[in-house]
């Protein structure tokens, strides 16, 4: 027992001075917290367009015959267009059959077969050519157009840059107003909203014409002043963008004898 109490004793003698070395857990001094953002546009230099082509027979060979014409054809369109082979590749394949009600298993429909395909573009001004070219070949579903950037990282370094600046300014001005000055920066956090650049004219959806739900890093803008049906595309650029919060140290005004 004696033991037991001495022990506790020694426990309690080193633990006192360490728990009394903790820094406060309330940082008191006074602070401004801001957000940034900044947007860099680049123009595209990698399309991904991603194509479907979906056929259906009573006759299983006849329904992957078609099938495979189709895909003949379309990539017969891609090489007419000078897209070398190693920008083609077949990205899924699928084999249905279908009957009227899946629970019973009775009235059977079809086979039915699906294939996809992936064309990997540079030029950006090809798309409108591409996408005319497959739906004459017969391709019947456009899965998604994503315009990207080989350079994304350069690009997304130089947004956090400019967001970084335009958080200290925006500080900088909110400070002034209130008769302070702002100091070192506490605490620097880059915010993520889930997409990190978007093109005004990308979609995704499953069939030609219609979108069935856009993709993570894609907004649909297609300017009124084309019409609507002047053209499948509108070209443009990619906006990188970037956001930030940071919290500076707020101060008083400088004086002679230092910050008050």
């Amino acid at each position: 027992m004696k033991t037991l109490s001495l022990f506790l004793a020694l426990t309690l003698l080193y633990a006192v001075p360490m728990f009394a070395q903790q820094p406060p857990l309330y940082d008191d001094r006074p602070k401004i917290s801001v957000n940034g953002e900044a947007v860099v546009k680049v123009q595209p230099d990698k399309i991904i367009a991603t194509f479907g082509i979906e056929t259906w027979d009573k006759d299983i060979l006849l329904a992957k015959q078609n099938n495979n014409d189709i895909l003949k054809a379309a990539f017969a369109a891609v090489a007419d267009m000078g897209i070398p082979d190693k920008e083609v590749q077949t990205d899924h394949l699928s084999i249905e059959p279908r009957y009227d009600t899946d629970y019973s298993k009775r009235n059977f429909i079809g086979y039915f077969v699906r294939n996809t395909f992936i064309v990997t573009l540079s030029e950006a001004a090809q798309v409108e050519e591409l996408v005319t070219k497959m739906l004459e070949a017969g391709v019947n579903y456009i899965h998604g157009i994503d315009f990207q950037s080989t350079e994304f990282k350069k690009y997304r370094e130089e947004a956090r840059d400019l967001a970084l600046r335009a958080a200290k300014e925006k500080a900088d001005k909110m400070a002034a107003a209130l008769g302070q000055s702002i100091g070192a920066p506490l605490q620097i956090s880059e915010n993520y909203s889930g997409s990190d650049w978007w093109y005004p004219s990308s979609w995704h959806g499953w069939g030609y014409g219609r979108a069935s739900g856009m993709a993570q890093n894609v907004i649909q803008n297609v300017p009124s002043e084309s019409g609507g049906t002047a053209e499948t595309i509108a070209l443009g650029k990619i906006s990188i963008k970037a956001g930030v919060s940071v919290t500076f140290e707020l101060r008083g005004k400088t004086s002679l004898g230092g910050s008050e």
